[in-house]
């Protein structure tokens, strides 16, 4: 695989898997000392690559991996003072470090919104072993608009496939089935009691 197109340090050796009954972690900022702490007390979900622009990458990957976990089981345990939101404006608020840059979390405050109560973590700022892999690419086009070369995203697709990550240029088709269930329940096209 020494030739092969890296996706993220995380993800370009292979995919490992998560490890049974696996109670969570603690993720850290990567300054030398002070550490931004946050712990999160249950194993992630939708763990995924992300080629959108705004959330974090590790210097020279080309993806970033965000997965999530239930706002409840996420807590900030050290050195909250170093926190600050990237953009207010988003619609996610990613709290990354003031000194290192580093996104610990990134959480939705609208209570609207259909991933409302979904916090969103970076597992390789972890230490702990057992995180459920990647198991999509999100948002892959997206790597154009970080200066990707547009005429080598087939090779970017046929990498993110033999990785087993499906691409989308969207979310997985069950983040956006509660999306779109979320949306039509508070429109009134679906019963709010139906089952997303």
């Amino acid at each position: 695989m020494t030739n092969a197109l890296s996706i993220h340090p995380e993800v370009d050796q292979g995919l490992k898997p998560a490890a049974e009954n696996f109670a969570g972690g603690t993720l850290q900022c990567r300054c030398s000392g002070k550490k931004v702490t946050v712990s999160i007390s249950g194993q992630c979900m939708h763990n995924h690559v992300c080629g959108c622009t705004k959330c974090w990458k590790p210097s020279g990957a080309l993806f970033s991996q965000v997965a999530a976990v239930p706002r409840d089981k996420l807590s900030v345990t050290a050195n909250q003072d170093k926190l600050k939101v990237v953009d207010e404006s988003a619609t996610i608020k990613r709290h990354a470090c003031k000194e290192c840059g580093v996104h610990l979390y990134g959480r939705i405050e609208n209570k609207n919104h259909p991933l409302f109560g979904v916090d969103f973590i970076h597992t390789e700022l972890s230490r702990d072993r057992g995180w459920a892999p990647a198991g999509f690419a999100a948002f892959v086009s997206s790597v154009i608009e970080s200066g990707a070369d547009p005429a080598n995203m087939g090779a970017v697709r046929a990498r993110l496939k033999a990785l087993g990550l499906e691409p989308y240029d969207c979310l997985s088709p069950p983040l956006m089935d509660a999306i779109a269930t979320h949306a039509a329940k508070a429109s009134g096209k679906l019963s709010r009691t139906a089952n997303a």
